[in-house]
């Protein structure tokens, strides 16, 4: 299968020069570095050609490298039920620079640019709907990106006691929970819950 995968990184290299900037294969699945503003007739071509076949998207995902000038990468996972194959679409972008959507390539994208903008900031031009799809109405900042702060925000959630939605503080207790760092192979000093029944009988 690795030796179908390099013959296909390198063909799509060679074909779409304009888009494709880089590929390598690492783990069985191919990755190809791909120029944003070319990313939609890229995809397009990955589900018509009869070679590819990529007609299942399967996700989009962001990732951040506050390092980095554009930090942001947009990751495409594709599958080719036809022929088996994985393949892995990589584009930069910044926090000001769109990136083209691929709705009408894959009418599955929409949600998930939505998830990727929601998350990380990462705007989607000719997206149909762009707005959050995971925080709350008003929500400020963007959860997953590695300067997002843990502190100083707050969450929404309904109160049973007051039969109303309630805005409070986010607070992180994990300071206060009690781990069993046991290895479960050597048990612990405490019995669980059904434990009784094996030394009852």
């Amino acid at each position: 299968m690795d030796d179908n995968l390099k013959e296909l990184g390198a063909s799509l290299a060679e074909s779409q020069k304009s888009a494709v900037r880089g590929w390598d294969l690492a783990y069985g699945e191919l990755t190809l570095q791909a120029d944003a503003d070319h990313i939609a007739n890229l995809l397009r071509h990955l589900r018509d050609d009869p070679r590819c076949q990529f007609t299942c998207l399967i996700d989009i995902c962001g990732v951040d490298y506050p390092a980095r000038e554009k930090r942001f990468d947009v990751v495409y996972h594709l599958l080719s039920p036809q022929l088996n194959h994985r393949i892995r679409v990589k584009v930069e972008t910044d926090a000001d620079t769109p990136v083209p959507s691929v709705v009408e390539v894959y009418p599955g994208a929409n949600w998930f640019e939505r998830e990727t903008f929601d998350l990380y900031g990462i705007l989607f031009s000719g997206h149909p709907d762009l707005r959050r799809i995971l925080t709350d109405y008003g929500f400020q900042g963007h959860p997953l990106r590695k300067d997002f702060p843990l502190t100083g925000y707050v969450e929404v959630r309904y109160s049973e006691e007051e039969k109303r939605v309630v805005y409070e503080p986010v607070k992180l207790p994990q300071e206060y929970r009690d781990f069993d760092f046991l290895s479960p192979w050597e048990g612990g000093d405490y019995e669980l819950p059904g434990d009784e029944k094996a030394t009852n009988s």
